[in-house]
């Protein structure tokens, strides 16, 4: 199985932005709180403009999520997720650069 997404995981956008994410229930760990699809994700510091106009990702819809691994009644994420960054205006602009996991998970 790839490696878990945690709180202490760190994503970026496309434009390097950095991914903040925000757990809604901290009770599997795995270091850190794991992380599922429906939690909140947001960016900041995204530098995306095109043509010079400013158009920031802003946060992250997870499209594809585990399929075997469920967490509070969703699916979790891992390595293998993939997040589109989306733009104010509901624009997708890119997927979510993972650059640090976790392995392991234990419930508490």
């Amino acid at each position: 199985m790839p490696a878990l997404l945690t709180a202490a995981s760190s994503m970026m956008c496309p434009h390097g932005g950095i991914v903040t994410a925000t757990p809604g229930s901290t009770r599997a760990n795995a270091g850190a709180p794991v992380l599922r699809g429906s939690d909140t994700f947001v960016i900041a510091g995204c530098t995306f403009a095109p043509g010079g106009v400013a158009h920031p990702c802003v946060s992250v819809n997870w499209v594809v999520t585990a399929t075997r691994v469920k967490h509070g009644g969703d699916f979790v994420l891992n390595q293998a997720s993939v997040g589109l960054c989306i733009a104010g205006d509901q624009a997708p602009q890119g997927t979510v650069l993972i650059n640090s996991t976790q392995a392991q998970v234990s419930d508490t």
